[in-house]
């Protein structure tokens, strides 16, 4: 049999694979991005990047009606805009196997907090699979096909930065065709209208009660007896740690995480000294366990709720001796920073110098919030600048300031608080920026770039065109390295009694090959700095003065456009310099 080593979001996505899997639809989302990704090099597949999570979702239980096999995956605050889908497809069951895959930013890698999926699972009412390592990435999702047909149920995995992004080894399998289920007209299953939905729910509730009691027995839900003295409950990277810091203490490795296997749990306490659980997030193991009646010596009395573990903080939380770590004092410091040639800056660098209010959302431009530019005041989720935009209009009586997001994130959820704007008297101003791909999660398609996730040829959507349609009146575009002229239309847009639309088009510094130009300041100089407030990783200080580090600089002339005294200007001989 072929074993590769595969990142544990590889793993998933062979497994779906091996599982016969027909349709996926997700959103990327770090860490889960990858699944998708891999499953779009798949023949006999289709594969898509929807709009955003639930689309994603609806179209899987679309899929699963039809008869086949379907996938949607995305990463925690994902499942926030998939929870209304989600939650009544929970009820209504399936037809062809339905997993949703959902992976958590324990320690807030990548994403704006640490929330805990297994309550999705619990509160939802759906089994949820909890993998430890690659290998178990790749057979859980195939195991999450065969329980949802089993029954009856969409099934929930749940994966984290750590298993998604750790490599580990995989023996791999062969496809396994399922056959297309014949539709059936079942409007008491699949109208989940109130009459119909009181009694999906009792179905719902008695096949959870099945898994409940199936649980006990299962596989995935593993006891490793060792020493006898202690005892520990855990599941998913944890388990990881545990085996790293005490390989010879007993263990309940819980790989179906909810419902949690009572029976099995307590007979395990019964065989055990001292009982503990270590779970990453809230305590959502130990909070059921202790609810059972089931005496624990240790939880999150020993464990903190923020971040994420290592085989040190359990070791230390047990008293043993903790492997000393190699501390780097001598490494310089790396700020998160906008790339060298960003199509951003040019914007962040004007509003800054306006000192606008500005309403921030979740992608690269993020990082607007951060010195030197420093410009954003606010960020709360996908397409909510345009939403707090308004409202902080409505709170202040004033229209002088703007909402910035991205390309994606405006057909994610940026139309409907466009619509909002209009259709509630907002006089305020949007600024799209266009770079012509989803940059954050690692250069996907999405509806204006002219590709579809299978990288064939599919319709560009027209943002202005959307704008417009929106009964937006005044939409401007705008390539924002031209920085005088974006500067005079942020003036003039924002002081308009009207709403606006700004978009500013210029496509990602890293898909689009710059001019191998290096820029240089030269003896004009009056080192007033300029260059060095628009926050370019190509631009540093030397001696008191800034100087362009030509290995860094991809030619954008930014630089050049801000300065003041015409002081930076393209090397004389270009590509030899560098």
């Amino acid at each position: 049999m072929e074993k590769k080593i595969m990142l544990g979001n590889e793993a998933f996505a062979r497994g779906a694979y091996e599982a016969g899997v027909k349709v996926v639809s997700s959103y990327p989302g770090t860490p889960s991005t990858e699944v998708t990704e891999n499953l779009a090099k798949c023949k006999g597949i289709h594969v898509e990047w929807a709009p955003n999570e639930k689309v994603g979702v609806e179209v899987a239980m679309g899929a699963s009606i039809g008869g086949v096999r379907s996938l949607s995956c995305m990463k925690h605050v994902g499942l926030n805009v998939a929870a209304d889908p989600f939650f009544t497809a929970a009820y209504t069951g399936v037809t062809g196997g339905a997993v949703i895959l959902v992976a958590d930013d324990n320690g807030c890698h990548s994403s704006q907090n640490e929330q805990d999926s297994r309550y999705y699972g619990r509160s939802a009412g759906v089994p949820m699979l909890e993998p430890s390592n690659s290998q178990e990435c790749k057979e859980y999702i195939k195991l999450a096909y065969d329980i949802s047909e089993k029954y009856d149920t969409v099934v929930l995995i749940r994966s984290n930065t750590r298993i998604s992004h750790s490599r580990g080894i995989v023996e791999l399998g062969e496809r396994v065709e399922k056959d297309i289920i014949p539709y059936e007209k079942n409007v008491q299953k699949y109208v989940a209208m109130p009459a119909m939905a009181k009694k999906l729910h009792i179905a719902q509730e008695k096949r959870m009660n099945q898994i409940a009691e199936d649980s006990n027995t299962m596989e995935i839900n593993r006891v490793e007896m060792g020493d006898t003295s202690i005892g520990i409950i855990t599941s998913g990277i944890c388990y990881q740690y545990v085996k790293e810091a005490m390989p010879d203490v007993s263990i309940l490795k819980m790989g179906l995480i909810n419902p949690i296997p009572k029976k099995l749990i307590e007979d395990f306490a019964s065989k055990v000294d001292k009982l503990y659980v270590i779970e990453e997030g809230n305590p959502y193991f130990e909070e059921q366990i202790r609810a059972m009646g089931v005496e624990l010596a240790g939880g999150k009395d020993m464990f903190t709720i923020q971040g994420e573990y290592s085989a040190n903080m359990i070791r230390k939380a047990f008293g043993l001796p903790v492997a000393e770590n190699v501390e780097i004092t001598d490494a310089p410091g790396r700020p998160p920073l906008l790339c060298a040639g960003c199509p951003h800056r040019g914007l962040f660098h004007v509003l800054s110098k306006l000192k606008k209010t500005v309403m921030g959302d979740i992608g690269c431009y993020t990082l607007g919030a951060l010195p030197p530019t420093a410009s954003i005041d606010a960020c709360l989720c996908m397409g909510a600048s345009i939403t707090m935009a308004h409202g902080f209009e409505q709170a202040t009586g004033s229209s002088d300031h703007v909402a910035v997001l991205g390309d994606s994130t405006f057909f994610h959820s940026g139309i409907t608080g466009l619509v909002n704007m209009n259709y509630n008297g907002s006089k305020g101003t949007v600024i799209i920026l266009d770079n012509r791909i989803t940059g954050m999660t690692g250069h996907q398609d999405n509806p204006s770039t002219g590709k579809n996730a299978m990288g064939e040829e599919a319709p560009a959507i027209d943002i202005a065109g959307i704008c417009r349609a929106c009964g937006v009146k005044h939409v401007t575009e705008i390539d924002p390295f031209k920085v005088k002229e974006l500067e005079e239309i942020v003036k003039r847009e924002t002081a308009r009694d009207e709403l606006s639309v700004i978009i500013t088009k210029r496509p990602c510094a890293l898909i689009v090959k710059q001019p191998d130009i290096p820029y240089h300041v030269t003896d004009k100089c009056k080192n007033c700095k300029m260059c060095m407030k628009i926050g370019c990783p190509a631009i540093e200080e030397k001696d008191g003065r800034p100087i362009v580090v030509p290995e860094r600089c991809v030619g954008c002339g930014l630089c050049a456009e801000v300065c003041p005294f015409g002081a930076i200007e393209i090397e004389a001989d270009g590509k030899e310099t560098r």
